[in-house]
């Protein structure tokens, strides 16, 4: 895992573009989402060079930066004692 961060910092400061496990790791998700992802959509924009997969360093910051979550009851959120859960969390 510390390979992919190095690798991850080193891409970071050379080349703008990550392939799948380097911006799985860059956002915290795992190779298999992302390709789930790039299938059925909702995931951050790639580009195809070739037969290859790139991530383009700035759109997965804006794709992370646009999933950001805010919780509480006053953003939406439920509290544990909201009724119509279910009694799941």
């Amino acid at each position: 895992m510390d390979d992919e961060n190095e690798r991850a910092a080193r891409a970071k400061k050379g080349s703008p573009f990550l392939n799948t496990a380097q911006a799985a790791f860059y956002i915290g998700l795992s190779q298999r989402t992302l390709e789930k992802m790039r299938l059925k959509g909702g995931g951050p924009q790639f580009r195809k060079h070739g037969r290859y997969v790139r991530y383009h360093i700035d759109e997965l910051d804006d794709w992370s930066k646009g999933h950001a979550q805010e919780t509480g009851p006053e953003h939406g959120g439920h509290d544990s004692g909201s009724a119509g859960e279910g009694g799941r969390s």
